[in-house]
């Protein structure tokens, strides 16, 4: 039993910060159409300045986040502003391709700068752990968890109590009823992928502790959270949430009664069966393709 409720609080503690990277997966895709695959470049990229960052100052590598978040919030911007915005009305493939020759040029200029060499940031606490009567957490995993959860709690406050969240949910479930009460799609669009974007930076600064990374390991990232993502249903966030949970548990589980190896491959066979059953995901709902 204690490693049963030992193997649910490490998939849970995972699972929240998966649900804080793909949260701007989703996002991005349920306002603009845009399947983002430059997400997983975005971490990484984020994960490599943390790391320089820790390297160079010793400030913790989860509160460097501050600085990351606006960083990449100003990135996103500017990245919709020249790029995306140029395709915004086009299909779904073309967003594709777009945003995956961008990772690969983010790729590039990783691997020129940093070289291609796994790097992890290792703070003073990497190997504690808290300790709930048999039950040991990682302190790393912990904070980590504590970060997501306090940018995902911001992030639905931004979204349900602000006038610029309502405006992102309206261009979000109805684009021409926003547009007639003058909620401005570009603008709009472009906001969403900034925040979108944004929520890399702490991802970015969590993963730089969690796991190694080196500039191709957003291939990796970016089909995890587009499984999340897809099994949850495009463009939703509470599917994000219960896809990342569903994720962080079918690590832990394996991991515990079987082998980590197996783990991932678990976690694609539960979409597929998901899948099969209930096409447009747990929260999705279904679109005819030619609104897309």
């Amino acid at each position: 039993m204690t490693h049963l409720v030992q193997a649910i609080a490490l998939g849970l503690l995972i699972g929240g910060v998966y649900a804080l990277m793909a949260s701007g997966l989703t996002l991005i895709f349920g306002v603009m159409r845009i399947i983002n695959i430059a997400q997983g470049a975005f971490l990484i990229l984020v994960a490599m300045l943390t790391w320089w960052l820790w390297h160079e100052t010793g400030i913790d590598p989860i509160l460097l986040s501050v600085v990351t978040t606006p960083l990449m919030f100003g990135f996103g911007w500017v990245a919709y502003r020249l790029l995306l915005s140029r395709i915004r009305g086009s299909s779904a493939s073309m967003s594709v391709l777009l945003t995956f020759g961008f990772a690969l040029v983010i790729e590039g200029v990783l691997n020129i700068t940093a070289g291609n060499k796994f790097k992890s940031a290792t703070p003073s606490y990497f190997e504690e752990s808290f300790r709930v009567g048999a039950i040991s957490l990682p302190k790393a995993q912990v904070f980590g968890f504590l970060a997501a959860m306090a940018v995902l709690a911001a992030l639905y406050f931004v979204l349900t109590r602000t006038w610029t969240g309502r405006a992102i949910r309206a261009a979000t479930q109805n684009p021409s009823g926003a547009a007639l009460v003058g909620v401005g799609a570009t603008g709009t669009a472009a906001l969403a992928f900034a925040i979108g974007s944004a929520t890399t930076g702490v991802g970015g600064s969590i993963l730089s502790v969690l796991y190694p990374f080196f500039p191709a390991s957003h291939y990796d990232w970016i089909s995890r959270l587009l499984g999340i993502v897809v099994l949850g249903g495009m463009g939703s966030l509470p599917g994000a949430l219960v896809g990342a949970g569903i994720l962080g548990l079918a690590e832990t589980l394996t991991a515990t009664y079987g082998s980590l190896n197996w783990s991932t491959l678990v976690f694609y066979i539960v979409i597929m069966v998901v899948l099969l059953i209930r096409p447009q995901g747990l929260f999705g709902a279904k679109l005819r393709e030619d609104t897309v």
